[in-house]
């Protein structure tokens, strides 16, 4: 199968094109630069030249490909199209930035969607996207069970605004596309991870504290990097149009216990802060860290006969490499 991926260059595209290429597949890597280009070739892909803005080069991408895995996504506020940036900061009152900021990115992300999805419409291709378990919670509601792929997005979690685009995949299911998503644990972890964790360390090493919220009981899922990128390639191969999938190997780990380790490891202690302290010292992530996020693989296990392999959350955590400065 020839696939076009987005985000190719990434922590967790780099482990799809892998998982790709050695089950027999042809992958074709959306590049933004010259420099990714080299890399993509260097790693046995193929790049094709476009980003996440230049729709027309989405559209090419696609149209020349048996199936697409969307990955790539941006926070950076400085990519946006001068237009939309403008509506950021001048479509309101200050106060209302946050949140204008997370509409721009999401009318990116969707006009993105939107772009693979019309080259691939009545083909009955598939079309692979990626969002979070963590939009399934609120912050500082202990959950009733994990959360499974039959589950909505909760208006109240911290990460709706992105969740607010899986839409798009019942949208382009209803229109002969084989478009489904892979929900990934708030930990995808593995060698060169940058992702929450990381942040976390970042954020312990520079207070000289590493902290949970409340009792610190409040559960984050886990999924090591190769075994999301396998589900990523069952549901390209295997899934079924509007299908959910859960990308979560550790169900539940007590947040106290992330946070004990990397206290451990940094040398500093642990402390427990409200929501509100929380959210002072680590701003929009603060809420984050109090949400508790189990969730289940059942229902994806059983569909796509996957079943992670990888190192659990907290041993692989517990690794020299990710508290190297």
């Amino acid at each position: 199968m020839r696939v076009f991926v987005t985000g190719a260059t990434g922590f967790i595209g780099g482990a799809v094109t892998r998982q790709l290429i050695a089950h027999g597949h042809h992958v074709l890597g959306l590049a933004r630069s010259d420099r990714a280009a080299d890399a993509l070739r260097k790693a046995g892909v193929e790049p094709h030249l476009g980003s996440l803005y230049d729709l027309d080069s989405l559209r090419r991408g696609a149209e020349t490909a048996d199936g697409v895995i969307h990955l790539a996504f941006t926070f950076a506020l400085t990519e946006l199209p001068f237009r939309r940036l403008m509506g950021v900061f001048l479509g309101g009152p200050p106060a209302g930035i946050p949140m204008r900021v997370m509409e721009a990115l999401m009318r990116t992300d969707r006009l993105g969607i939107d772009a693979l999805g019309n080259a691939l419409k009545d083909s009955g291709r598939p079309l692979v996207t990626t969002f979070g378990v963590m939009g399934l919670a609120a912050s500082g509601v202990r959950a009733a069970r994990p959360a499974t792929e039959a589950d909505a997005p909760d208006p109240a979690s911290p990460g709706y605004g992105r969740a607010l685009n899986e839409q798009a995949v019942d949208v382009w299911a209803a229109k002969g596309v084989r478009a489904s998503l892979v929900r990934l644990a708030p930990s995808v972890h593995g060698d060169g991870d940058k992702g929450l964790i990381p942040q976390l360390i970042a954020a312990a090493r520079k207070s000289g504290g590493s902290i949970s919220v409340g009792d610190g009981e409040n559960r984050w899922s886990g999924v090591h990097r190769d075994d999301a990128a396998t589900l990523f390639r069952l549901a390209l191969e295997r899934g079924t149009a509007g299908a959910r999938y859960h990308g979560v190997a550790d169900e539940g780990v007590p947040f106290r216990s992330i946070a004990d380790l990397i206290g451990h490891r940094l040398g500093v202690p642990v402390r427990s802060r409200t929501l509100t302290e929380a959210t002072r010292r680590l701003g929009w992530f603060g809420p984050f860290i109090a949400v508790d996020n189990p969730a289940s693989s059942a229902q994806t296990q059983r569909d796509l006969g996957w079943c992670p392999m990888g190192p659990s959350l907290l041993p692989d955590l517990d690794r020299d490499i990710y508290f190297a400065q």
